[in-house]
């Protein structure tokens, strides 16, 4: 009689906790695997490319702000690339430009030309030629004289290579001019034959001694062809050796030596053909604000 307090209690707890176990084992063998647990949401199924919708427009705006790269496209670049290369370009053909005038303008002198002057000169003809026929079209001339042995007749073959190349590749055409140091020798007739061997363009000028001894000091031109001179009698020439370029206003642009072969004398008279300015437009720009270049 005295044991029956003492257990009692011991199984009803017994049997309560198995109940709990019972129940709690039964609601986990309820759960299928597959079914998502009640935390977890069901994945969401991504639209197609097609339904997306398309960026408001705020949109333009902000992908800008995340990546401002993004809208340097291969267009931007080209028309960048283009526009660079086009500026480098006119800048680079201005500065030659410019550095061409300078030297054409340093070439004429201050004041009194440094080479070139008045002349007063026969052609082949008999006709007169002075300066005055220089103007309106580009000259080249060349000082030499008919007994030259080679180096006369060397540039004056040059001196056709160089006008055929000019109106070929350029269609440039000059006024080429042979003008005789040796007026004595160098008649009108003997000019105009020896000439024949050469392109025929060239004027062929002679004068008297003293108007060919002037116009060679006028053209800077080294003289020593003897005064009086006696019929047969033998001596000899010597001169310069140049083509003076001169423009439409009969005034010296530059001087071609020897050292210049066909091709880049062709070059040098193109050169300054195009950038040639008459003389009223120099001065305009010589007094502008950017006359300062041109010193």
């Amino acid at each position: 009689m005295m044991l029956r307090p003492i257990f009692m209690p011991v199984k009803r707890d017994i049997r309560f906790v198995t109940r709990r176990f019972s129940l709690s084992r039964v609601s986990l063998n309820e759960l299928k695997p597959n079914d998502p647990k009640p935390e977890e949401e069901a994945p969401k199924k991504r639209k197609p490319l097609s339904r997306l919708p398309v960026g408001g427009p705020d949109y333009s705006k902000q992908t800008l702000k995340k990546n401002p790269i993004e809208f340097m496209t291969w267009k931007a670049v080209v028309v960048f690339v283009i526009f660079g290369s086009a500026l480098t370009y006119v800048f680079t053909s201005e500065k030659e430009k410019l550095k061409l005038r300078r030297e054409a303008e340093q070439n004429r002198g201050v004041g009194k030309p440094l080479i070139g002057g008045p002349f007063n000169l026969i052609d082949t003809e008999g006709r007169p030629f002075t300066q005055e026929n220089l103007k309106g079209k580009f000259s080249i001339i060349y000082f030499g004289f008919t007994h030259c042995p080679d180096i006369c007749p060397d540039e004056l073959d040059k001196l056709g290579l160089i006008l055929d190349g000019l109106k070929s590749k350029h269609n440039i055409e000059l006024q080429p001019i042979f003008i005789t140091c040796d007026p004595a020798r160098d008649s009108p007739e003997v000019i105009k034959e020896y000439l024949k061997d050469f392109h025929p363009s060239i004027i062929g000028l002679t004068g008297d001694y003293d108007e060919i001894k002037k116009c060679c000091k006028n053209y800077r031109v080294y003289f020593s062809t003897p005064r009086n001179v006696k019929p047969g009698q033998d001596y000899l020439v010597d001169h310069s050796i140049f083509f003076y370029f001169m423009d439409p206003e009969g005034e010296f642009i530059d001087v071609l030596g020897r050292q210049y072969d066909v091709e880049d004398a062709i070059d040098k008279i193109k050169s300054n053909i195009s950038v040639y300015q008459p003389r009223a437009e120099r001065e305009k720009a010589k007094a502008g604000w950017l006359g300062f270049l041109y010193k």
